[in-house]
């Protein structure tokens, strides 16, 4: 008779994770970093808290939290889509705002700067990093020092120019002065072609591609992360300028955006300004940068890092 023998009976070990307790140092690194958050994001609140409220419920309670008297009605001033009488009735201007055609401005003037500049200042940013010609070194380091000139000193010679040009109170005039190309954008994508491996020029030489073919057809699509992460930069930086808008054009066939915020805050009735409205206008104009950021964040960051380390 064979023995049955049984197998020794197996002992379960658990294994038990210790979580970690948060050192000071992370925590006053998660409340510094909340704080910031904090500070960033309640301005953006007070705006919508500002558009939600009515001009009287302001007056009265300057320093409530939470909207005062809570209506659209600043929405529906900014939009175009309350009469004069209603406007009148709830603190607001009788002039209105065409919104729809600002905005519309602002996309084509961005539009135009963002995808002008880009094509030229890939150009030149390629023509610095891998064709060779004598002075490109030095003509190079002339070309950045226009990062050191301010603004406000172009603006009087640019002026003088555009009216020349007979381009005042257009869109055009208003996107010429910086259509073509910026110093950092050429020093941005000059920086991530020089990093490009020779071999794939050369490859493309022996296959028989000249240099505008490569320049379009291979070093372009290989530099899509940064020329997306600029194409972003440059469109909000476009979308948000203000003062050279104001003073090139005079009429609504050429205003944008920032600019008919600033004449909807002029046609401020007796009674005070239109705060509710005005608020309620900048956050819908600030609405499509935010979403574009928030949706590039990501890759403005991986790219900046990128070409700041290389």
């Amino acid at each position: 008779m064979a023995a049955v023998t049984t197998p020794p009976p197996t002992t379960t070990t658990t294994v038990r994770r210790t979580r970690r307790r948060p050192s000071f140092g992370r925590v006053v690194a998660w409340t510094v970093m909340g704080a910031i958050m904090l500070i960033t994001l309640l301005p953006f609140y007070w705006i919508l808290r500002t558009a939600l409220s009515t001009n009287a419920g302001i007056s009265a309670d300057p320093a409530s939290p939470l909207p005062v008297d809570p209506t659209g009605g600043g929405f529906a001033r900014a939009l175009g889509l309350q009469s004069t009488k209603e406007a009148i009735a709830q603190g607001g201007a009788g002039g209105g705002l065409d919104f729809w055609r600002y905005l519309l401005n602002s996309v084509i003037v961005s539009t135009l700067i963002t995808g002008c500049q880009m094509l030229f200042s890939a150009m030149a940013a390629y023509a610095f990093a891998r064709l060779r010609w004598r002075g490109r070194d030095k003509v190079f380091a002339l070309f950045l020092g226009g990062l050191m000139v301010p603004t406000i000193f172009t603006l009087l010679p640019n002026f003088v120019l555009i009216k020349q040009l007979g381009l005042i109170d257009s869109l055009l005039g208003i996107a010429l002065p910086t259509m073509f190309m910026t110093p950092f954008a050429v020093f941005f994508l000059r920086q991530f072609f020089m990093n490009i491996p020779r071999e794939v020029e050369e490859a493309a030489l022996l296959d028989g591609a000249g240099k505008v073919r490569i320049f379009f057809r291979v070093l372009l699509p290989m530099a899509a992360t940064p020329v997306i992460t600029l194409s972003v930069l440059t469109y909000i930086t476009s979308w948000n300028d203000y003062f050279w808008p104001l003073m090139v054009s005079y009429s609504d066939s050429s205003r944008v955006l920032t600019v008919a915020l600033a004449i909807f805050r002029a046609q401020s009735p007796q009674t005070g300004i239109d705060w509710s409205g005005l608020m309620a206008a900048t956050l819908i104009a600030a609405l499509p940068m935010l979403a574009l950021f928030a949706f590039f964040a990501r890759r403005i960051v991986s790219s900046i890092s990128f070409t700041g380390i290389k």
